[in-house]
């Protein structure tokens, strides 16, 4: 019987190992997809960078200015973000002002109204 147990034990670990061995295989198997799609990626961010960043020299762009550039445009974009929302409240405080003032002119119309 414990003879029994012991082949039970050892057919249980085996069977883990080679379900751990699947799970290897098929997480190197992801991890070179990744890999594969990062680097397709980047050739294609490179390759679009490239021209308009050479410019009239005919220099390839590195991967340093690439990464420059996005960050240049993500700060761009942000503080354009930054100024339309100012704009917006400079509206909204424009509008209520407006508002504000044709309250006004409507009791002024009134009251010159009641005048006459």
């Amino acid at each position: 019987q414990a003879e029994e147990e012991l082949r039970a034990a050892w057919s249980q670990q085996a069977e883990q190992l080679c379900e751990m061995g699947r799970r290897e295989l098929l997480l190197r198997s992801d991890l070179q997809r990744a890999r594969e799609q990062l680097e397709s990626f980047k050739a294609r961010v490179m390759q679009v960078c490239s021209p308009p960043a050479a410019g009239s020299t005919g220099k390839s762009v590195t991967e340093q200015q690439v990464i420059e550039k996005v960050r240049q445009i993500s700060d761009e974009n942000q503080q354009s973000q930054e100024r339309e929302k100012n704009l917006q409240e400079e509206l909204s405080s424009r509008l209520a002002k407006h508002e504000e003032v044709s309250a006004s002119i409507e009791v002024l119309k009134n009251s010159l109204q009641k005048l006459q």
